[in-house]
Formats: structure tokens, sequence, C-alpha cells
């Protein structure tokens, strides 16, 4: 398992998730190394809202059978449309997706300094589909606007965590979802199943 040695030695964490799939393996590499995370919950990218009903309902599955706690932050689908607009045709990994990152993780900092953290991190950070560099862009952006907080640059996808995030998704049988989230990836999935 990854030896983890957080900013600071911070122990208390505040964990972005994504979805159960990419929580699972950093969530269980942190409790390890004897740091117990809450788990936020803020993704308003993903459309439709099933989705986003069908992810959360995995995620608080997962987190609450750690005995972790779950914060639940609101879906506005519909906030997060006008906040991307006009990038609506970029490709994945562009600037459509920084945008997308700054906006979760920039809530992500406003919670962990409203409620007595320090130290935030992100399961976006697991997927091989986006790009780290954007993702850490987006954290160290979000903690610019927070002072008092700091993001967690780790690549979460290294020291066997994507081979035990593959195992857990057997083990628990979670659900897994083909597209990041947002209907722009939904529709590039969908055209790319037509070809």
């Amino acid at each position: 398992m990854l030896k983890l040695t957080p900013p600071h030695g911070e122990r208390k964490v505040l964990l972005h998730s994504c979805c159960a799939p990419c929580s699972s393996a950093i969530i269980e590499c942190l409790l390890a190394n004897d740091i117990r995370p809450t788990v936020y919950y803020y993704n308003p990218n993903i459309y439709p809202e099933a989705e986003y009903e069908a992810r959360k309902r995995e995620a608080i599955r997962f987190v609450t059978e750690q005995g972790l706690d779950f914060v639940d932050a609101d879906y506005d689908y519909s906030r997060w449309r006008i906040q991307v607009e006009g990038l609506e045709q970029e490709p994945e990994r562009g600037r459509r997706c920084l945008r997308c990152f700054t906006i979760r993780l920039t809530e992500a900092a406003r919670y962990a300094s409203t409620h007595g953290f320090t130290l935030f991190t992100t399961t976006l950070a697991s997927s091989r589909w986006k790009s780290l560099e954007q993702i850490n862009e987006a954290g160290r952006l979000a903690a610019s606007r927070y002072p008092g907080t700091t993001f967690w640059e780790q690549n979460w996808r290294k020291g066997g965590l994507q081979e035990r995030r593959n195992q857990l998704l057997r083990e628990y049988a979670f659900y897994n979802q083909r597209y990041c989230g947002c209907e722009f990836s939904y529709r590039c999935e969908s055209n790319d199943k037509e070809e």
C-alpha cells in the first residue's frame, strides 16, 4: 500500500469524491495511513440527474460502510451549465474540464475553510481519463481563494491504487459509469458507441 505523507503532517483531510469506484482505493489507502477523511460529494456536472443519484448512492454506500462522514453538497446542474457556457465544444481535457474542476474544487476549498479543514484533495486525480496537471492547477487556484487551505497534490493513480480500485470495483459490485459525468462527455461516449 502507498505510504502517504500529507502536507504539514495533517491528518484531517477533506476528500472531494467524484464516485465510489474512484474513491474506494483512495479511502482505503488513507485509512491504512491513519488518515480519516471526511468525504465531500460535490458534482453538479453529472448528467442526467438519475446518473448523479446512482453515483451518489454508491458513494454513500461505501463511505458509510467505512464509518466515515459523508457531506452531500447541493446538486445544481443548471448553475454548473451556466458556469461552463461557451465551452460546450471543447474536447475532453480541454478548457471546459479545467473550468469544471475549478468549480468543484473551489466549493471543496470553501467547505474546508468554513468547517475547520486546512487540507483538501480530490479523487479526480485517480482517473486516467483526466489531466492531472489540470486537476492540480484547479486545486491550487481553489486553495488560493480560501487562505488557510492547502490543496494536497497527490497522484492517486500510483502505488498500486489503480489495481486496488479495480479489485474493489468487483468486490463491492459498484455501479461503474462509462463517461466522466457531464452531458458533453456523455455525448462523446454515445457517439463512440454508434461508430
